[in-house]
């Protein structure tokens, strides 16, 4: 019989005896029999001796262990041998991504790496050869038994080895990665990050300023003692209520026209009226020539066979190329049939368009080729705007706008013809509608269909519906001739290098440059499919001076300076005409225009006009695009990939394509969107090329070689599959249309479960849905509410809590593009008259509140201009902001959650609670902040270690002194970046947060399944666990009783404004919190050292903390070194002098110096009286010299 091991977590020391009298080995499965079960293998380590003397098994050293754990069990009962069960405590979007570890081979509780007792285990860890031998029978198992899913070590020679350990890990098709000292294999997919791994995850000690707990204790006390007389019992809402029956209380029974002879008698004639009108314009003198001119696209030679398919299908596709004229001319076609035909009245055609510009430009359109005004016939309707009137017939309308009409009206009554276009785009709401228009039409059998793409691919979507038949318009015939990369380079003898394609961003966007500057790096920046085609590509035609600028050509840039020099060689030597330029952004837009502007051929406005076109300008600003120049000037639009199909530029006749868009991709498994530009696909490269030649023969100059073109994909990636489904999520649910991850899977091309799952839990986390998957009171609220769950449950506890105006302005400003703007000759100008606004709030958030309420007396005073002009701030951006806030009350008030402005938005003053709002609305974007001497560490629970964008009121700062920063977004770009931020304080994220749980044990509290912990007094903790859930039933009751007077809870929100605004942060972050008891009669001085021993936060970060919370300058230290070869430190703070004890260093001195003085501060030092706060006494002496206190029931907006 051979030698084996078992492996094994337990307490059995080397030789002894371990009873197997009843146990056998099962050689197949290397499994002993009877539990707890060990795993065996042979080994020459550790060997169990069959014994003929005692019938055992005898041991003779203990190396390896293995721990067989099942995800989310806690301690099994595997006492008999001293096995240790190993709980996961992973992020919501990855727990069922790892179940039972096989192996887990732990570091020594002083955190050491462990020593191989013997000689010849000392000899075997060195060697690479016996490691991977070793680690090729750990996988081997691994791979056999189905229940084990992750192999785990923190060994220092598996460190050493880990890229042979990845490498085979790999050919097995394992998973592998490191974090920091621990090597993880799995068979599931690793995150870049893993928070049950990571020994310095979050973990908070709480500490609250004296007398505070008893003040709020004592008011919600008073609370509960009135609670029972004076608050109602609230009827309970019914979680599994379907939504379904809420909305028939909106299809409402048609009282009106009950039979067809009543309906007949009233619209007949006003179809002949509109007939009549339809005859009068196209026999008038204008309307032949707009007649005549409509003729020439190529749609009319396809009308009769499109009215006559619309006529006899249910469905139909139509794809045209662009310019065709399917846009402007299909639904003009069916609407002035449905006319012509006296059926005008009862004709309802709808037309989505995927953005907004795209549905008003199109509507104008229209309506001038009818001869109207808009409003008339054809209307428009788009988020915060539209033009409609009592007689419009074919509406254009954003996706969005649609699929809110389904949720009041989900049979879409009265509505004809639904027009979707744009389908090849693959947005998230087109193909959302698609699977909603699927579901409706056996319902409607008399609703039409009509689904219209610019490219060639309707053969995916016609099959979707059945085999829906497919037409095809052609487009112009005037030719574009197609210039790439190779062909401009030989053609005009243009020089690449590796420095002139380094595109300046200024200096606001240098990480942008640097990243351009790696160019050994660049190629793991493009795919694969574009790298292989660029090794294989063959240049011998071409001269050396190109081969020799190809060969240095850099994927990874835009190309500025070659943009520049072919937007130069068209305004100096080809004919006339508009030229339109395809960038991927904002940023590269506005960048490039800046450098173009200081250009003297290209920014002289006698010669050229610049003008760009974003999906977030004004729309006045976007209408100009169409305009035609003055005679001799030459047109010049920087546009994004809208340009390509949405719109069109009638005069254009050159075209420069970058290659790139950016799009946002979803990183399911790191739940992180990345926003990077990519290479665009082939049939998205030949729309850009199609957009010249629209009034004659036409120019396309592709800024790659061809061989990257032939490498694209065909189409373009679906939005549904690189997004995050939050909103879709929702959305579905509100419609009441049945399981989530069900009717996703009847996507054209459905999601990945991971996404689906993320996206849901998310729902459960914020509160819009219950463990069933059925949607709440606050979900139904959100659900009617036009913006992200995350604001939109914003806005509703705004109005709950009576502080709306301001969360209004945040929810408004999040939604548009940023105010403030950045010039880059004037970037530090304008980060000054920011910095005017943001105070020492730390919050970008309440920065944005205060400059619009400066622009918002401006305007009183009628000096808007001149305050935009001064603080660099967008005027349109504001006035958005303005109309949206007006429609955010409208639906408020619709949804009856409140009366009037004055009455919601008593309290917003109150800046604590307005933070704790923010905070509310961005949970789960929940980051700690630690702060060290010299820079701030900020960490998230997906990510790990995160930035903050330079352009954020914090990214900037040396310390912020709260613990957390709640944030709107992140994006990964070369790192995970985090937008929109605002600092809190424990209380405020322990009560506005995510549900809080008990921990092991009296003054441990938990949130996020555990990722976040706070350590605390145990009654202190029993004060948060009660606030939490009154306040959780408060929401609760006002979301089923809108009408609920919340004076009824005056003291429980007394307690709860106190505990927010007296807050002040003088707790720390611990790390091996285990060691540390909770006991609360602990000296700070012997906590303090056990803190420093566990890798907390030191005594100079947390008095700097301290005193920047406080409002003071930054301690000041002096250190002299004493005859002793020691060192004694001052510290010195406010007129404070405070001395520390001799030490054996500089920085261990300066250490106990600040020690001393946070002695003093929480009034434990000897000099101090027992029952004194100094932290306390200076914190409320530096507030007094503010205008107001928060805890009195104001803020400090001033």
């Amino acid at each position: 019989m051979p030698y084996y091991s078992a492996i094994f977590r337990g307490h059995i020391r080397p030789n002894a005896v371990v009873d197997a009298a009843s146990m056998f080995i099962q050689h197949n499965s290397f499994q002993l029999h009877r539990t707890p079960k060990l795993l065996l293998r042979p080994s020459s380590v550790v060997r169990f001796l069959h014994s003929r003397r005692s019938g055992g098994l005898v041991t003779h050293s203990q190396r390896s262990r293995v721990l067989s754990v099942k995800a989310g069990r806690g301690n099994a009962s595997s006492s008999t041998l001293g096995l240790e069960w190993r709980a996961s405590n992973l992020p919501y979007f990855q727990k069922q991504s790892y179940g039972r570890i096989a192996y887990n081979d732990y570091e020594s509780s002083d955190e050491s790496d462990r020593d191989i007792g013997s000689s010849q285990s000392q000899q075997m860890a060195g060697s690479t050869l016996d490691n991977i031998d070793q680690w090729r029978f750990k996988l081997t198992m691994l791979l056999r038994n189905k229940e084990d899913q992750e192999v785990v070590s923190r060994e220092r020679k598996d460190r050493r080895d880990f890229d042979h350990i990845s490498a085979m890990a790999t050919r097995m098709g394992l998973h592998s990665r490191q974090y920091s000292k621990i090597v993880v294999i799995s068979k599931v997919p690793l995150p870049n990050y893993r928070p049950d791994l990571d020994d310095k995850r979050p973990q908070r000690e709480v500490v609250l300023p004296f007398g505070l707990q008893s003040e709020v204790d004592a008011h919600l006390h008073a609370f509960l003692d009135q609670k029972k007389q004076l608050i109602p019992e609230m009827p309970r809402l019914d979680s599994s209520e379907s939504l379904a029956t809420d909305y028939a209380n909106y299809e409402k029974p048609e009282t009106v026209m009950q039979n067809s002879l009543a309906r007949e008698r009233i619209l007949r004639p006003r179809s002949l009226q509109l007939r009549s009108k339809q005859q009068q314009w196209v026999d008038s003198p204008e309307g032949q020539k707009m007649v005549e001119f409509r003729k020439t696209l190529p749609a009319y030679k396809e009308k009769d066979a499109l009215l006559k398919a619309i006529a006899a299908n249910q469905v139909i596709v139509v794809s045209g190329e662009t310019g065709c004229g399917k846009t402007t001319q299909l639904p003009q076609y069916i609407l002035e049939s449905e006319i012509e035909a006296a059926r005008g009245a009862s004709c309802s055609i709808i037309c989505t368009q995927p953005r907004r510009i795209s549905a008003i430009s199109v509507s104008e359109r229209v309506a001038a080729e009818r001869g109207e005004q808009i409003g008339e016939s054809v209307g428009y309707k788009v988020r915060l705007e539209g033009m409609r009137g009592r007689d419009t017939r074919l509406l254009f309308c954003t996706t969005g706008v649609l699929l809110r009409r389904l949720l009041i009206d989900r049979s879409l009554k009265g509505v004809t013809h639904v027009v979707v276009d744009e389908i090849h785009e693959r947005g998230m709401n087109e193909d959302f509608l698609l699977i909603v228009l699927k579901d409706l039409l056996p319902r409607r059998p008399d609703l039409k269909l009509i689904l219209m793409s610019a490219t060639l691919n309707a053969e995916l979507f016609s099959s979707y519906f059945g085999g829906a038949p497919a037409m095809h318009i052609p487009g112009f015939t005037y030719p574009v001739r197609a210039h790439f990369l190779e062909d401009y380079l030989e053609k005009t003898g243009y020089r690449l290098t590796s420095y002139n394609q380094i595109d300046d961003y200024g200096e606001e966007k240098t990480w942008k440059m640097q990243k351009q500057a790696q160019f050994k790096k660049r190629k793991s920046q493009i795919s694969s499919a574009v790298e292989d085609a660029l090794e294989a590509a063959d240049f011998k035609g071409f001269n050396f001076r190109t081969r020799d600028s190809l060969s240095c050509w850099s994927p990874d840039s835009i190309g500025f300076n070659l943009t520049e020099n072919v937007l130069c060689h068209i305004v100096k030597g080809e004919r006339p005409g508009a030229v339109l330029v395809f960038m991927t952004g904002w940023d590269d837009i506005n960048s490039l225009k800046n450098q173009l502007e200081a250009h003297p051929l290209l920014g002289d406005p006698n010669k050229v006009l610049l003008l760009a076109c974003h999906g977030s300008m004004a729309s006045s600003e976007q209408r100009l695009i169409f305009d035609r120049p003055p005679e001799g000037i030459r047109k010049i639009v920087l546009a994004t990939n809208m340009a390509e199909t949405s719109i069109t530029i009638n005069d254009v006749v050159f075209v420069i394509d970058c290659g790139k868009a950016k799009e946002t991709s979803y990183d399911a498994l790191n739940n992180t969107p990345c926003l990077l530009p990519s290479w665009i696909s082939k049939a998205a490269a030949r729309q850009r090329r199609g957009r010249a030649g629209r009034v004659m023969p036409g120019e396309c100059y592709h800024l790659y070689p061809r061989c990257v073109y032939d490498a694209f994909a065909d189409y373009q990636q679906p939005e549904l599959l690189r997004t995050p489904l939050q909103s879709l999520c929702l959305q579905i649910k509100s419609l009441g249309l049945g399981s989530i991850s069900e009717f996703l899977s009847r996507a054209l091309q459905p999601p990945e479960a991971l996404s689906v799952q993320n996206a849901v839990e998310y729902l459960k986390i914020i509160g819009a849905l219950d463990d069933n998957e059925n949607l709440t009171a606050l979900g139904k609220n959100l659900s009617m509410l036009p913006v992200e769950p995350k604001l939109g449950k914003m806005l509703i506890l705004g109005a709950i809590f009576n502080c709306l105006d301001p969360i209004m302005t945040v929810v408004a400003g999040l939604s548009v593009r940023d105010p403030f703007l950045m010039p880059f000759d004037k970037k530090d100008l304008a980060e000054t008259a920011k910095s005017k606004f943001s105070g020492h709030d730390y919050s970008d958030h309440l920065t944005l509140v205060r400059a619009y309420s400066g622009w918002k007396d401006a305007e009183r005073s009628h000096s808007g201009h001149e305050y935009c002009w001064k603080n660099f701030l967008s005027a349109q951006t504001l006035k958005a902001m303005d109309s949206m806030r007006k429609q955010f009350f409208f639906l408020l008030k619709e949804a009856s959650l409140i009366d009037n402005i004055e009455g919601c938005s008593k309290l917003s003053h109150d800046e604590h609670l307005v933070r704790a709002i923010i905070c509310a609305g961005m949970f789960p974007g929940i980051c700690s902040v630690v702060n060290k001497e010299k820079s701030i560490t900020l960490k998230t629970m997906e990510d790990g270690q995160v930035l903050l964008y330079s352009s954020s009121v914090n990214g900037n700062v040396p310390m912020i002194p709260f613990p957390w920063l709640v944030f709107n977004d992140k994006v990964k770009v070369n790192s995970v970046f985090l937008r929109d931020s605002t600092a809190v304080s424990d209380s405020v994220l322990l009560l506005f947060g995510d549900k809080i749980s008990s921990g092991g044990f009296d003054g441990h509290l938990k949130m996020l399944g555990g990722y976040l912990e706070f350590f605390m007094k145990p009654t202190l903790a029993y004060t948060y666990l009660s606030l939490k859930r009154e306040l959780d039933e408060l929401i609760q009751n006002k979301l089923v009783n809108p009408k609920l007077d919340i004076q009824l809870y005056d003291k429980l929100m007394t307690a709860i404004r106190l505990l927010v605004s007296e807050d002040q942060c003088e707790g720390r972050f611990v790390f091996g919190r285990k060691a540390l008891s909770p006991t609360p009669t602990k000296k700070l001085k012997e906590i303090g050292t056990q803190l420093q021993n566990s890798g907390g936060e030191n005594d100079k970060n947390q008095l700097q903390t301290l005193l920047a919370r406080a409002g003071h300058g930054t301690p000041v230290y002096k250190t002299r070194q004493l005859k002793n070869n020691q060192f004694r430190a001052m510290v010195t703070f406010n007129g404070l002098d405070f001395m520390g004890k001799p030490c054996g260093s500089k920085k261990n001195a300066e250490k106990d110096a600040a020690h001393e003085a946070l002695l003093w501060l929480q009034g434990e030092s000897k000099s101090s009286l027992n029952d004194l706060n100094h932290m306390s006494m200076l914190l409320k002496k530096n507030k007094s010299k503010k205008p107001a206190r928060a805890s009195s029931g104001s803020g400090k907006w001033g």
